[in-house]
């Protein structure tokens, strides 16, 4: 197995190789991620390979603290979801159904609803999880220098402070003093909203009560109206009846006499036993007088009948007598 590389770093603060890296053969004892993978793959010792190496200036690279690469909580978080997820990818392969080969065989074979089935174990060796890989932190270069400051030199608090103090103190009194004015100013502006609503509230009210009496002045100036109208409206028929029946009066004096004269002798007025025997009495005894005519009549005429039929009777009775009587006389 070849040596692996190993770097120097010189009094300029370079780093150089000491030998020529070369690959090497390595068989790690944890457990790979990906062993569908990373079985096959090889690695290699140069560090132009090497993913921990970090490349190009690492002055404003956020860099993760060691304290989180070493946290057995979150390794060991990190390392149940990688175990996880590669069983459930072994699973999924190992589940997948694949499409068999196609077989012809010379010869019929039965079918039939037994499956054979054999039961294989396999043991794998017991593999522990490979830790997180640490952080790259490349050394520090340069040349450290340093000044000694003695206290008090730079600041004193306690004379710095002051401006501090009274700046800080101002604007606390500034603003508080600003805060107890506003208060001031919307205590006064509830007020005055307070004072115009309560004047607004009598205005409405003084307001309404006069629309109601406005409303009641124009209804009883309606109902007065109507009041008048309606004596004016009886005084005009009173006259108006006044007037027809004193022309009525005046158009009958003279219109009565004639009238009565000619409906008299048109016979509108009649004496009522008159009437009676004319309209009741007379039409009925005419109608029994006709009904006893009526029954003489039809009696005559079945006793006219009768001899006829009688008549005609002897007259055949002599008929018959009279061929005897020739008989007899010779």
């Amino acid at each position: 197995m070849a040596l692996p590389s190993y770097n120097h770093r010189d009094p300029n603060g370079m780093y150089t190789f000491s030998s020529r890296p070369r690959p090497v053969e390595v068989r790690s004892k944890y457990r790979p991620r990906e062993p569908s993978q990373e079985q096959t793959q090889r690695e290699y010792g140069n560090i132009k390979y090497d993913r921990r190496v970090v490349r190009g200036n690492t002055v404003n690279q956020s860099l993760i603290p060691r304290t989180d690469q070493s946290d057995p909580a979150t390794n060991e978080r990190q390392q149940a979801f990688r175990r996880r997820a590669i069983a459930r990818r072994q699973e999924r392969d190992y589940l997948r159904t694949k499409t068999p080969e196609a077989l012809l065989n010379l010869y019929l074979e039965e079918l039939s609803n037994v499956n054979s089935v054999t039961d294989i174990e396999c043991q794998t060796d017991k593999f522990m999880d490979k830790p997180a890989t640490p952080l790259f932190i490349p050394a520090k270069t340069g040349v450290d220098a340093e000044t000694q400051i003695e206290e008090g030199e730079l600041f004193d608090f306690d004379l710095e402070v002051q401006p501090v103090l009274e700046v800080l103190v101002g604007k606390t009194i500034e603003q508080s003093l600003l805060e107890a004015m506003e208060e001031d100013e919307l205590a006064c502006l509830r007020n005055q909203q307070r004072i115009f609503q309560e004047l607004r509230n009598n205005e409405l009210a003084e307001m309404q009560r006069l629309q109601e009496q406005e409303r009641r002045r124009q209804e009883e100036k309606e109902r007065r109206i109507a009041q008048q109208k309606e004596v004016l409206k009886k005084e005009q028929e009173t006259v108006e009846k006044i007037a027809a029946r004193a022309f009525s009066q005046q158009y009958l004096a003279g219109l009565l006499p004639s009238v009565f004269t000619s409906l008299r002798n048109q016979g509108y007025f009649y004496d009522s036993v008159e009437k009676d025997v004319e309209v009741n009495f007379l039409p009925w005894l005419m109608s029994e007088v006709n009904n006893q005519l009526k029954k003489r009549d039809t009696a005559r005429q079945i006793l006219d009948n009768m001899i006829y039929k009688l008549t005609l009777e002897r007259m055949d009775e002599f008929k018959q007598l009279e061929p005897q009587q020739d008989s007899s006389d010779p």
